[in-house]
C-alpha cells in the first residue's frame, strides 16, 4: 500500500511542498483569496487590536488539512507587523520545551501550534497559566522544600491549528477568544488560487485549464499547487511550456486523477464498500480492514472530501455508498442494500 504522504492528491504536506508553497502563499489579507467570512472576521480582529495597541486574542483555526491554516497564521503576523514562532503539537514533548518557547517570545508575538489536538497534558498545564494571565509557573526544587515560582510573560497570542477538532480538551478548547472553521474551498475560489499561482511560477496558461486544475484539486489549495506543478512540468516538456485545457487534462489523467479529484485510493474505497459490503453500512473499522488502511485515514483523509461531494453517508450503523458514488464508478446501483442504508440513515439523522 503507498504512503499516504505520496499520494499527488493528499491534503497532507510533502517535503516538496515546504519551500514550494512558501513561495506561493499570500502575505497580507488583501492577497487572501476565499474563506470570505473568516476574512471579515479576522480583518475586524485586527482593526480592533491594533486601535487598543494590544496583541491579538487568542485564535484557533480548524478543518481538513491543506486549506490555508498556517497561511493565514503568517499573514496575521504580517499585518500586525509582529514576529511568529511555529511549532506543533507532537514537536512539544515535555513542559521544558513549552517554557522555552515561550520564555524567548516578545511583546505582541505570534506563537503558531500546528495540530494543537497531540499536546500532551502535561505542556498543556504549562500553557493555560500563560494564555490566560501571561504567566509562566515553575516549580524550583524537590520534596517539601519545592516552592512555585511564577514567571511574568509578555503579552503574545497563541494561534492554534487542529484537523480533530473534538480531540481538544475544553479547558483548551476554553482559552481560545475565536474558534473558526475553514471549509473547503470554492470552483471559483480556487480557479483564482490557480492563476495566482501559475503567474507566481511564470506559467502561461489559459483559462479553461486553469479551471479543469481547479476542479479537480478537492477544494484545497495546496493540492491545486501540487496539481499545478506536475502539468506544468508536462507542459514543459510535451507542450511547449503552455498549459492548455488540452494538456492539463492530458498530464491529470497520467496522475490517475479523475475530473471530480479522485485517485485510485479513493475508487478503492468506495469500490470495497460497494462490492465487497453492498454498499453498505458499514463500519469505520471493517472499511478499514477491508482496504488495508488506518482507522484515522478514513476518517480523516478520505471521507471528508467524499462526504462533501455526497459520494458518501455517515449513520449510526456505519458508512453507506450512495448512489451518485456507484454512477461514478460505473456500477449499476442496487436499490435493494440501499434501501436498508437510506432508511438507517433517515432514522439516524433523527437522532
Amino acid at each position: 500500500m503507498p504512503d499516504e504522504q505520496q499520494r499527488i492528491i493528499s491534503p497532507r504536506p510533502r517535503e516538496e511542498d515546504l519551500s514550494g508553497e512558501k513561495s506561493l502563499r499570500p502575505q497580507r489579507l488583501a492577497e487572501y483569496i476565499g474563506q470570505e467570512k473568516v476574512v471579515e472576521n479576522l480583518k475586524i480582529a485586527i482593526a480592533a487590536a491594533k486601535a487598543r495597541g494590544e496583541p491579538l486574542d487568542h485564535l484557533l483555526f480548524y478543518g481538513p488539512p491543506g486549506l490555508g491554516k498556517t497561511t493565514i497564521a503568517g499573514v496575521l503576523a504580517n499585518e500586525m507587523g509582529v514576529s511568529i514562532k511555529i511549532t506543533a503539537g507532537p514537536a512539544i514533548e515535555r513542559a521544558g520545551d513549552l517554557a522555552a518557547i515561550l520564555t524567548n517570545l516578545k511583546k505582541d508575538d505570534i506563537l503558531f501550534i500546528d495540530e494543537v489536538h497531540r499536546l500532551n497534558r502535561a505542556v498543556e498545564e504549562v500553557l493555560y497559566p500563560a494564555m490566560e494571565d501571561f504567566a509562566l509557573d515553575i516549580i524550583v526544587g524537590k520534596g517539601p522544600s519545592a516552592r512555585n515560582l511564577r514567571l511574568r510573560l509578555p503579552k503574545f497570542t497563541v494561534i492554534g491549528a487542529t484537523t480533530r477538532l473534538a480531540l481538544l480538551t475544553s479547558p483548551l478548547r476554553d482559552r481560545f477568544g475565536s474558534v473558526y472553521r475553514l471549509e473547503f474551498y470554492s470552483l471559483e475560489a480556487m480557479t483564482e488560487i490557480v492563476n495566482r499561482s501559475a503567474q507566481l511560477l511564470k506559467t502561461e496558461m489559459t483559462t479553461e485549464a486553469a479551471v479543469e486544475i481547479a476542479r479537480r484539486a478537492r477544494g484545497t489549495p495546496r493540492i491545486a499547487n501540487r496539481l499545478l506543478k506536475r502539468v506544468r512540468d508536462y507542459a514543459q516538456v510535451v507542450a511547449g511550456n503552455r498549459i492548455t485545457l488540452d494538456v492539463a487534462r492530458e498530464a491529470l489523467e497520467r496522475l490517475e486523477v479523475d475530473e471530480l479529484g479522485l485517485d485510485e485510493n479513493d475508487r478503492r474505497v468506495l469500490r470495497a464498500l460497494i462490492e465487497q459490503f453492498d454498499g453498505g453500512p458499514v463500519g469505520l473499522s471493517t472499511l478499514a480492514a477491508a482496504t488495508a488502511e488506518e482507522v484515522d485515514a478514513i476518517e480523516d483523509v478520505y471521507e471528508p472530501y467524499l462526504l462533501q461531494i455526497g459520494f458518501l453517508q455517515r449513520t449510526s450503523r456505519g458508512r453507506i455508498a450512495t448512489r451518485r458514488a456507484y454512477e461514478h464508478l460505473g456500477i449499476p446501483y442496487s436499490e435493494r442494500s440501499q434501501q436498508g442504508g437510506e432508511s438507517e440513515y433517515q432514522q439516524s439523522s433523527l437522532l
